[in-house]
């Protein structure tokens, strides 16, 4: 009983983000890589809700936590990847050795923030359903890996080009 409340709690409050998110309407070539998005983050919702069996207490005080901590991490991982791209851009170049300590500073803030991401969550959740959480995202990401693999789509789909999806060589053209 209290998986089915979680699992309907979940799915209500993807509802709720989802039509938040609608109303502030995309523009059109984003929209389908949006759309992508929202499915994924339904997804990763419903099956962390399964996998952590949480109360519909649990559920309450942890999703507002989970949601911040995944907005912070998308922004420390920005971070990250724009200190990658000038190393790339600028290793060559007479500044080299300060991109490279940029670059590492950043990868360390990381780290950093995944440790206090654990600190918040055991404030919200017991220990025992912390380490779930941890090993849930680790399997869901793989699934997600595994779906991109088998050419399951992503933001641009199977099969077209510049999508992730298959490794399906090219056709070749007849003579």
């Amino acid at each position: 009983m209290k998986k089915v409340i979680s699992v309907l709690l979940a799915f209500t409050l993807v509802g709720v983000m989802a039509f938040a998110q609608g109303q502030k309407g995309h523009a059109k070539k984003n929209g389908n890589k949006n759309d992508w998005r929202e499915k994924v983050r339904a997804e990763q919702v419903a099956f962390i809700t399964s996998e952590l069996d949480l109360t519909e207490a649990e559920a309450q005080a942890f999703w507002p936590v989970y949601n911040e901590v995944q907005a912070k991490r998308r922004e420390a991982f920005k971070a990250s990847a724009d200190a990658f791209k000038a190393l790339q851009e600028g290793a060559d170049g007479e500044n080299a050795a300060a991109l490279l300590d940029a670059y590492l500073s950043s990868k360390k803030a990381g780290e950093a923030f995944e440790a206090d991401a654990v600190k918040s969550y055991k404030k919200v959740l017991p220990v025992n359903k912390v380490a779930k959480l941890i090993l849930a995202e680790e399997k869901f990401r793989h699934q997600q890996i595994g779906k991109l693999g088998k050419g399951q789509g992503g933001p641009q789909g199977p099969g077209r080009p510049g999508g992730r999806g298959g490794n399906k060589p090219a056709p070749v053209p007849e003579a």
